[in-house]
């Protein structure tokens, strides 16, 4: 049963879709037995609204800066006294984003149930159901099914732009038109209050600012910084960002050249006693390329760095092993500067000098002095299974962390599990 619960495809992030919606269809089920949400009066209506704008709420709150690293914290209070599976389970944390993904299916489920609710109940009383209800229903629906078949991991891995900007313009005009029916519903419930006193009474109103301040307050704390670039090479380039912020020793921050439009998330580095961070970014695509080939003196940043939830789990460790390939070494050095726990690097990429620096690599070896550094370059590509695993042992590790691509990242966290050996590395929605 361990060896099945470890495969990737049912991982704690799949999990936490099934959970949420297996909760969702729970509270259908009971309802229905019941027999107390109708369909033609349309008394259902003011249950599924409400289930809507949680699930949604839910969706949110769990991608929210703050709440992250509220989450990723806490994971990393806990003690390496703790039994391993406890441990072991903690140090999954960075799968919450399946909350998200659940709540978005489970949301737009029940928003789409709302619209044909009220549809038939204005079909049967037109007087139940205003033209105003329909029509904002049917854009909602309309752009939540847009923005969900736009997330679908094909689409999104095709067309990352498409991905980003439909979450981003979908979910705004999503926000406003929800202001709109939630305002309206609740004038129309009113009764013989004001309007101004039925909306200020009414917790959807409060729910929807919450989850309106949640997804405005990154973008409050916009601006526009200047930045050093050193080009070690074609392939990458080093970002220096000194505004006044020194985010902890490994946090994500995401930049951008045009803050409308394409925004990318880079482990931050945080070097002990010197203000600022610097970013490691190597060609993996047409911005990365761009920004190599043509770097620029200023660059976009909003809200707060994100902790790295897998800094923050390394603590319930006493002893670690990080395996990296090519600049998955940016993520781990701000962890392998920090030195807060004992660990062995494993870093396999192609000419480490002539790719990133002498600089970095002699800062990487200086940290590191018994760092395996595996040069593809000169002894071809590893038997990366084989390697971590005998870095585990020969270090006497109680844990693996692993920052590569996809698919070496799953090969290796799998492998290493189908081995009893806690490894974890970054999923493609982290």
């Amino acid at each position: 049963m361990r060896r099945l619960l470890k495969h990737p495809r049912l991982m704690p992030y799949h999990r936490l879709v099934l959970a949420v919606v297996l909760t969702n269809v729970g509270v259908l089920s009971y309802h229905l037995d019941r027999g107390d949400w109708r369909i033609d009066d349309g008394s259902a209506l003011s249950a599924l609204a409400a289930l809507t704008l949680v699930n949604f709420t839910a969706a949110v709150l769990i991608r929210q800066q703050s709440v992250l690293n509220v989450l990723f914290g806490l994971a990393g209070r806990g003690s390496p006294r703790w039994p391993l599976w406890i441990r072991w389970s903690v140090s999954k944390v960075h799968h919450v984003g399946g909350v998200h993904v659940g709540g978005a299916l489970a949301g737009t489920a029940w928003l789409g149930a709302f619209t044909w609710v009220a549809t038939v109940a204005r079909a049967h009383h037109p007087a139940s159901v205003t033209v105003t209800t329909l029509v904002v229903c049917y854009c909602l629906v309309a752009l939540a099914v847009l923005v969900v078949v736009c997330a679908a991991p094909p689409v999104r891995s095709a067309a990352h732009n498409v991905f980003e900007l439909s979450h981003r313009f979908g979910g705004w005009t999503a926000i406003g038109l929800f202001w709109v029916l939630t305002v309206h519903l609740a004038v129309r419930q009113r009764g013989d209050s004001a309007a101004v006193e039925a909306i200020a009474s009414n917790w959807h109103v409060w729910v929807l600012a919450i989850l309106t301040a949640s997804v405005a307050s990154p973008w409050l704390r916009l601006r526009r910084v200047p930045v050093t670039i050193q080009r070690p090479s074609s392939h990458a380039v080093i970002v220096s960002l000194d505004y006044g912020v020194t985010p902890a020793f490994a946090s994500a921050v995401g930049i951008s050249r045009s803050p409308l439009r394409e925004w990318h998330a880079f482990a931050t580095v945080a070097t002990p006693g010197r203000s600022g961070y610097r970013l490691l970014i190597s060609r993996a695509g047409d911005w990365t390329g761009r920004f190599i080939d043509d770097p620029p003196s200023h660059v976009w940043v909003r809200g707060a760095p994100i902790s790295a939830p897998m800094a923050k789990v390394a603590l319930l460790y006493e002893r670690v092993v990080y395996v990296v390939t090519g600049s998955g070494i940016g993520p781990c050095l701000g962890q392998i500067l920090a030195a807060r726990v004992p660990a062995q690097l494993v870093w396999s990429t192609r000419d480490p000098r002539a790719t990133y620096g002498d600089d970095l690599v002699d800062e990487v070896q200086a940290a590191q002095p018994d760092a395996v550094i595996w040069d593809t370059t000169q002894l071809g590509k590893p038997d990366l299974l084989q390697l971590t695993h005998q870095a585990y042992r020969d270090f006497d590790a109680h844990a693996v962390f692993v920052v590569s691509n996809k698919a070496t990242t799953w090969r290796l966290v799998h492998g290493m599990e189908q081995l009893g050996i806690p490894a974890l590395g970054p999923i493609w929605d982290s």
